[in-house]
């Protein structure tokens, strides 16, 4: 059975203050936590069994997600008494994430994504990791990915091509064991994929062209609220009501409320206001 791990670690430092208060994978988009939608895209493919990894307000998310019955799987955490980056957090991880190769997930992407045909172009592909990539113009402030523009065989990381990695990969176990296991923080870009294509390791990558946004900086976490609002993000799996208003809403008779807008449950409109558009109210 294939299993998952969200990436949920970070410090969100882009985001300044808000992130001091949330962790970045809780800020709400269209007042649901980014994390929700992660688990929503993993749950609707029938990824059932899910590892979070925490550090930064760690406790905050397991008290969102708690075991994850109430959103329909089983979550258990890794959780990292310092900061082990995206390479060493999947390796912690490693021992609840079975024999299998499993899914990573970055927490702060939305991203409308076919996860079974991911999976399937992993197993035919016959590499180690699958990269979900993404054309983009402005590929190299990402840190390239060069690849055939259909997908396929990864030729170059980090320093040519059209693609921009998205934070969604299929790893095997056994090629994330190369990692040493010795605490330190590491990139699985910088300090797994880049030596590992140059030792001849098979990279695979699997174009995405969907809807993807990542959230980690003032302005893109508010683009990715108004596309939510506005319909520009399509999301096949939603974790629940993005846009209109909500049956517990108190909505004043005299509000004048113009959409797109999300207003969710127990929110109050007084008389006389005008609410939208483009506004979401928690």
């Amino acid at each position: 059975m294939t299993r998952a791990l969200i990436l949920a670690a970070g410090f969100g430092t882009r985001l300044g203050a808000l992130s001091d208060e949330l962790p970045k994978p809780l800020l709400p988009v269209a007042d649901v936590p980014l994390i929700r939608y992660a688990v929503a895209l993993l749950s609707g493919h029938g990824i059932r069994q899910i590892v979070v990894n925490l550090h930064h307000r760690g406790e905050l998310i397991e008290r969102e997600l708690g075991d994850g019955s109430a959103l329909g799987v089983e979550i258990s955490y890794s959780r990292e008494p310092r900061i082990l980056g995206t390479g060493g957090g999947i390796r912690r991880a490693l021992a609840l994430l079975g024999e299998e190769p499993f899914l990573v997930v970055n927490g702060k992407i939305l991203i409308d994504l076919d996860l079974s045909a991911v999976l399937a172009c992993h197993r035919e592909s016959g590499a180690l990791a699958t990269l979900v990539v993404r054309p983009d113009p402005e590929a190299r402030l990402w840190g390239a990915i060069a690849a055939p523009p259909d997908g396929g065989p990864i030729r170059g990381l980090l320093d040519e091509g059209e693609h921009m990695f998205t934070g969604v990969h299929v790893l095997d176990p056994a090629l994330v064991a190369r990692l040493p296991d010795d605490g330190a923080e590491r990139c699985i870009v910088r300090h797994g994929y880049v030596p590992w294509l140059a030792a001849g390791v098979p990279l695979h990558a699997y174009v995405a062209r969907g809807y993807f946004m990542e959230h980690s900086t003032l302005a893109r976490y508010l683009l990715g609220n108004f596309n939510v609002l506005r319909g520009v993000a399509r999301i096949a799996y939603p974790p629940g009501a993005l846009v209109g208003i909500d049956a517990l809403a108190n909505i004043a008779a005299s509000a004048q409320i113009v959409h797109p807008v999300r207003i969710g449950p127990g929110a109050r409109i007084g008389e006389a206001a005008t609410i939208g558009p483009d506004v979401v109210i928690g």
